[in-house]
């Protein structure tokens, strides 16, 4: 029982903590129904709910009136503009009786309103707010809203103030070029000021919207029509610009502020505003041209990358923008595919703790406000000062402008705009980042779908390669792998990183011949292979070898190519070997570079009886080891020497501090009729280097006190003698374990490392030691292993050349 409340009290502290605080920064010194509308846009995020609405009493306390709603149309699940408070509703059961109710589909189906839905499939949650009025909630999750659901909802309830009720006006009471429109009948009620913006008389003007919308230009009447129709609408303020065609040809444009009053019984609801001229504020023809500069590089724009790329180019310069970030929306994580600029430390600290190997991702439900602008669907600007959560924040301090991407009925992803300094968003500004919003999001769904194909390859070639690389006692790893954009083939290239004993690691990179499933089945083949040799303790020149037989036995017409290095993170030194394979590049400290070219063997699979030498290297602290195949650095027009030279030098103008970011710059020139893998190791030296000693016991009969007294004299030499009782017993159990059991040398290691005393045992037999499940008084064995477990706070055994290697570990205070 207490195992099952531990994990409900885990599972609360997820998303109600972190509702309360985007509750607590949403301040009171926002406009009263701005702020409402933040808060049941956190009810979207933390809940997942579908629409959420407010309803509040009206003056004469008869009946509950919507006041506003967030989510998509609240009609689709019949949720009305207004309840009666004596009524049988659950807006006001739980008005009239003070406690929240939780209906299911069952529940649903059985209101009046229900019935003339297509589906009651859905849940819906009826909360009393503080201040008399009743908050709504659907959601379509099968299981409804769970406890922690609820209690965000409780949340979100407590923290609902309901702005005044807005007066019923009309046209008098407008200020000057209003309107008054009724959604139930398109009738709009204007004054002369707004229809000589249009270039109507009153004469001439019918008093139907249709007359005002029919000299909208074409391509921006979709926006419009969002406005005014009310399917489209949720109660709150809008903003839009738009273009009108003159009687004279010319287009002039106007902004319309507008805000959904609700309807009662028996009166409609109503959508009034005002319409000014924008034409003004606009710069002629500077935005129609950057907006034609950038549908002319969306159209070439190939992958999504060059989608971002291509925006940052068009739109950072232009609006002296600091930041910019273009991203995918995949579920519930945004992708981000461009970052400008691109170094970790210019982006908020949220970004940078999500940062990837490959393409770093924030989570949306991390920042509600960025969610809720994605769910609206329209650009979205906030100036300097607006309370935002950090991780947008900091993104703007200036400023910051959202662009969802839209495309095919969905959006697609979204672009951040982001300045440092305080921004002044013209008219403008907002019509280009409106037209760069739909421009790129069609864009990004064509450059998905030709990513989608060469994703299927890259699936296949990265399910055979490494899904994220070790961590290495004194160094740093990245690497990069690029499948080829020429055709759908399936590429050979793979790399590796393998940690083995004794603080060594093994870098390897290699390249299957061909481009196809044949390749990509041996490349994982060869590099299973190579791993296994590598940790059975061979050196590296025997593992390359034994791979190369491998090979031959396989009997393919494919050969490979392979660079395999021997790094001891001890010493800072590195054994490398090559089969047929480009040399390793060297980065070292000083920033001079080396192209280690040294003797090589021929690629695997070639001859069967093949030599392959071994070369050394030296990696002072602050070396970079660069591992690569020809794509990155040959082409048609260019040599693999030249190539490598370009590399050497791109490396050695590069900050070795920032790895991941060395490794994409260094594919920026990749050659992509080729899939390129690219490896990457810095060498920083190991801040702690362990003591180590080793002593071969010989077959005589005093061998086990022999191995006692040099373990005991080692202790000593290393001021750990007063805890060696325990090392000597398992010294004793596991030398005897194997003089007794195998026959050959026998060797002992001891190493010491920050209090781990390691005890190792080598012998020639591959046969593992097993502990018994049960020993009776009488046997005379077998108690030997059990010993080991109870003494040693890990033991374990590994394969090593031609027999294994018992070791155990023991904590010394």
């Amino acid at each position: 029982m207490t195992d099952v409340v531990s994990e409900d009290a885990a599972g609360r502290r997820t998303r109600t903590p972190r509702a309360e605080l985007a509750l607590k920064t949403l301040t009171t010194d926002l406009n009263p129904r701005e702020r409402l509308r933040r808060v049941l846009e956190q009810a979207l995020v933390f809940t997942g709910a579908s629409v959420v609405a407010v309803y509040a009493s009206d003056p004469n306390g008869g009946e509950l009136r919507l006041a506003e709603s967030a989510g998509v149309p609240r009609t689709l699940y019949g949720l009305r503009d207004s309840y009666p408070v004596t009524g049988g509703s659950p807006a006001a059961d739980a008005h009239r009786s003070g406690r929240a109710l939780w209906l299911g589909p069952e529940e649903v189906g059985r209101q009046a309103d229900a019935r003339r839905l297509p589906s009651q499939d859905f849940w819906l949650a009826a909360l009393p707010l503080r201040d008399d009025g009743c908050l709504l909630a659907v959601s379509e999750h099968p299981d409804g809203f769970d406890p922690e659901d609820r209690e965000c909802l409780g949340l979100i309830a407590e923290a609902v103030v309901c702005p005044p009720p807005a007066p019923e006006t009309g046209t008098e009471e407008l200020p000057a070029s209003s309107f008054s429109l009724a959604m139930d009948s398109g009738r709009v009620e204007v004054d002369e000021e707004m229809l000589e913006l249009f270039g109507l008389s009153p004469a001439d003007f019918d008093g139907k919207v249709e007359t005002l919308l029919s000299l909208t230009v074409p391509e921006d009447l979709p926006s419009l029509m969002s406005v005014v129709e009310a399917d489209h609408m949720s109660i709150g303020d809008r903003e839009l610009e738009f273009r009108i065609l003159q009687p004279s040809g010319e287009q002039k444009w106007l902004r319309l502020r507008g805000h959904l009053l609700p309807g009662g019984e028996g009166r409609p609801a109503r959508l009034v505003g005002t319409v000014s001229d924008a034409s003004k504020l606009r710069s002629g023809g500077n935005e129609v041209a950057r907006v034609q500069r950038l549908a002319a590089a969306l159209a070439t724009a190939g992958t999504v990358r060059d989608v971002g790329r291509a925006v940052v180019t068009a739109l950072r310069k232009p609006l002296q923008a600091d930041r910019i970030a273009v991203a995918e929306l995949e579920g519930d994580r945004l992708i981000v595919t461009v970052l400008d600029p691109p170094e970790p430390e210019a982006w908020p600290e949220m970004w940078r703790t999500e940062w990837r190997s490959d393409w770093p991702d924030a989570p949306v439900r991390a920042m509600p406000t960025l969610a809720a602008a994605l769910s609206e669907g329209r650009t979205a600007i906030w100036p300097a000062g607006t309370d935002l959560e950090p991780a947008l924040a900091d993104v703007g301090p200036g400023g910051l402008a959202v662009l969802p991407l839209p495309a095919a009925g969905r959006i697609a992803g979204a672009c951040l705009i982001g300045w440092d300094h305080p921004h002044d968003f013209g008219a403008d500004e907002r019509a280009l980042l409106t037209a760069a919003a739909g421009l790129t999001g069609q864009a990004l769904m064509r450059a998905h779908a030709f990513d989608a194909e060469h994703e299927l390859i890259g699936m296949l070639q990265r399910t055979l390669l490494p899904r994220r690389l070790p961590k290495l006692p004194g160094a740093v790893a990245v690497a990069r792998y690029l499948p080829t954009t020429s055709g759908l083939e399936v590429g050979g290239d793979w790399y590796d990183v393998i940690p083995l004993p004794d603080n060594h690691v093994a870098l390897v990179i290699g390249d299957v011949q061909g481009h196809n499933a044949s390749a990509a089945t041996l490349m994982g083949q060869m590099r299973t292979a190579l791993r296994a040799y590598a940790v059975e303790g061979h050196p590296p020149d025997v593992v390359v070898s034994h791979a190369n037989r491998l090979l031959m036995d396989l009997e393919t017409d494919l050969f490979a190519t392979c660079c395999y290095v021997d790094v001891d993170m001890e010493e800072g030194s590195a054994w490398c070997v090559r089969a047929g394979h480009l040399p390793p590049v060297l980065r070292h400290p000083d920033g001079g570079t080396q192209i280690a070219w040294s003797e090589g063997g021929p690629p695997l699979g070639v001859l069967t009886q093949a030599d392959f030498p071994m070369s050394p290297l030296r990696l002072p602290p602050g070396t970079i080891v660069a591992l690569t195949t020809d794509g990155l650095v040959e082409s048609a027009v260019v040599d693999i020497e030249d190539g490598l030279d370009r590399l050497a030098g791109e490396l050695a103008a590069s900050d070795p501090a920032h790895l991941g970011l060395v490794a994409d710059r260094l594919l920026a020139g990749a050659n992509r009729s080729d899939d390129v893998a690219l490896l990457l190791m810095r060498y920083d030296g190991m801040a702690l280097r362990p003591l180590r000693e080793s002593w071969t016991v010989w077959r005589v009969p005093e061998a086990v006190r022999h191995a006692r007294r040099f373990t005991r004299r080692t202790l000593r030499s290393w001021g750990a003698a007063g805890e060696a009782d325990a090392a000597l017993l398992v010294v004793s159990e596991l030398v005897t374990n194997a003089l007794v059991h195998t026959d050959g040398q026998v060797r002992l290691d001891l190493t010491l490392i920050n209090n781990r005393f390691r005890i190792a045992v080598a012998d020639n037999s591959p046969r593992t030691p097993i502990k018994p499940t049960s020993i009776g008084w009488e046997a005379t064995g077998g108690r030997g292993i059990l010993l080991v477990e109870a003494m040693s706070a890990a033991w374990g055994t590994v394969p090593v050349s031609g027999g294994k290697q018992v070791w155990s570990e023991i904590l010394l205070d």
